[in-house]
């Protein structure tokens, strides 16, 4: 099968196709003139037609899809065009802290580093999300929280080994702080979950599912990775091996850690995409949208 093709517009279109059909014989040429010459001729022309030989190729899906595209057995897989989506990956600095000491000075720097920002803004955002070792064991709870990621830009991700250091005050602090808003998907969760196992209320926390419902309408139940492919055009990895893996490692791992920063820099990013979208308008069954009559 040869492809033929035109460059129109900018842009290549297929223009035909030729197929490499076998010709007519000689005879089956005349039978055919014969045929035509003389109406009371009962041979049918169907039947001078050749057969369709063995050797002869069908035109490949892909080139059929490209002339009908409306033929719905010839729709894309699930997940086909996802495969075709880039990754999503922090290719920022990754400050990795695993003492008491170190917890600190990063806390401390967090804390500077907003507070440059206040100066500029009303409120500053941080991508936050937390990793804890999972149980398999029916009855045995899993860990507590191991890892606090916190992400300020796009340029540092602090990734703290709190199974190992704790919670220094100055970090307590940050979490407390209801003027720092706190943004990730199913953040409530991971607040509950802070509180339960080291008695800090983590405060101004917003969930970017319902914030991106507001934004986008309906009552849609997103995930990271949903709402990264939905308004990033992204594809989130997460790898079970990493995202159920043993985060009370004595040292994290480079996986571990880029996959950790990577988390809470979407959050942080998803925060900034979806706070400048118009909210979403709702009409009621009066044709009401927002309050306003529609004629």
């Amino acid at each position: 099968m040869k492809k033929v093709a035109e460059e129109e517009s900018g842009f290549t279109r297929l223009a035909s196709f030729v197929c490499d059909c076998e010709p007519f014989t000689e005879e089956e040429l005349e039978s055919i003139e014969a045929s035509l010459s003389n109406p009371n001729n009962k041979r049918r022309f169907d039947d001078l037609t050749p057969r369709r030989s063995p050797r002869r190729r069908r035109l490949p899906e892909s080139l059929i899809a490209l002339q009908h595209p409306n033929i719905s057995s010839l729709s894309p897989r699930p997940g086909y065009s996802r495969m075709r989506l880039s990754a999503m990956k922090f290719s920022g600095r990754i400050m990795y802290s695993r003492t008491f000491d170190s917890v600190y000075k990063a806390a401390a720097k967090l804390l500077q580093a907003l507070d440059e920002k206040n100066r500029e803004i009303v409120q500053s955002a941080i991508g936050f999300d937390i990793e804890w070792k999972p149980s398999f064991t029916k009855g045995v709870p899993p860990g507590k929280v191991a890892v606090m990621q916190i992400c300020t830009d796009s340029s540092h991700c602090h990734v703290l080994h709190l199974i190992h250091s704790g919670i220094p005050p100055n970090l307590q602090l940050l979490l407390e702080d209801p003027t720092v808003l706190k943004v990730g998907v199913g953040i409530d969760s991971d607040a509950m979950k802070v509180f339960r196992d080291y008695k800090i209320s983590v405060k101004g926390v917003m969930d970017l599912a319902f914030h991106a419902n507001q934004k986008l309408g309906g009552d849609h139940k997103w995930g990271l990775s949903s709402l990264t492919e939905k308004l990033l055009s992204k594809q989130l990895k997460k790898p079970n091996k990493i995202r159920l893996g043993n985060w009370e490692t004595p040292v994290l791992s480079k996986e571990q850690l880029e996959y950790a920063a990577t988390d809470a820099f979407v959050s942080w990013y998803l925060y900034q995409a979806i706070k400048d979208l118009p909210d979403a308008q709702f009409t009621d069954k009066s044709g009401e949208v927002d309050g306003l009559r529609q004629d």
